[in-house]
């Protein structure tokens, strides 16, 4: 479904990725570990086209969007949640959710997607009218999900789902992300939450100073000797 080659990306002077390759096939959760620095949202944001890649390719469903503008790639099928969530605080929960659907003008499409995401976190429909900066940090976060959601994306991008969260809510969230995913929606995972991470994707890869430095299956980085010192405590 998703295909980087040779990507290489710079904020002004300073090169971030460094021939990052990666890919992300059909129906599948694929996790994105490393420290802070290490280019994992930018590898996002890259995806998504909010900043360009210098070189190499970005391929999706078989067509290049490296130069496609950012309003494009989410017509064409992806979504970002990004770190940090950038929720509009004074707008309703409904009216960002509503918002996450602006490229769409399907309006009965949109009403019967804002039930479905409902489903999800039915928390986000008790207060549906309650301004989104008057939320608990987990209930925010609910609603950046559910805001990318509204798209109809076939590829999710989800940077830091558990950032700030309590261990409870952490587990909730990624019950919620595994039920997203076997409804059709393939996830591109970015998480410093290793276990979390770990137990929902099939597949990942370790970024280190802007470079892959370690990818495999599940198995294969629970089983890594470098990997399980530096993120799993082993």
């Amino acid at each position: 479904m998703l295909k980087l080659t040779e990507i290489d990306t710079y904020y002004g002077r300073a090169q971030t990725l460094h021939g990052v390759s990666l890919e992300v096939n059909e129906g599948e959760i694929v996790t994105v570990l490393g420290a802070n620095g290490a280019g994992k949202s930018t590898a996002l944001l890259t995806i998504s086209g909010i900043v360009r890649a210098k070189r190499g390719s970005i391929m999706f469903e078989g067509k290049a969007i490296e130069r496609e503008k950012a309003g494009r790639i989410v017509r064409m099928g992806i979504s970002h949640c990004p770190e940090g969530r950038e929720l509009f605080p004074e707008m309703t929960v409904q009216d960002n959710l509503k918002l996450g659907a602006f490229v769409r003008n399907d309006t009965e499409g949109i009403g019967k997607d804002l039930d479905h995401v409902y489903t999800y976190f039915p928390k986000l429909l008790e207060r549906k009218k309650q301004m989104a900066g008057s939320l608990s940090g987990g209930e925010q976060q609910m609603l950046a999900i559910a805001r990318a959601l509204m798209s109809r994306p076939k590829l999710l991008l989800l940077d830091e789902p558990s950032l700030g969260l309590s261990p409870l809510l952490v587990e909730e969230m990624y019950t919620i992300i595994e039920e997203i995913n076997r409804d059709g929606t393939a996830i591109l995972l970015v998480e410093q939450n290793v276990g979390s991470a770990l137990e929902v994707a099939s597949r990942g890869y370790v970024f280190e100073t802007g470079r892959v430095v370690f990818s495999g299956t599940r198995e294969e980085l629970q089983g890594n000797e470098a990997v399980k010192r530096a993120y799993l405590g082993g």
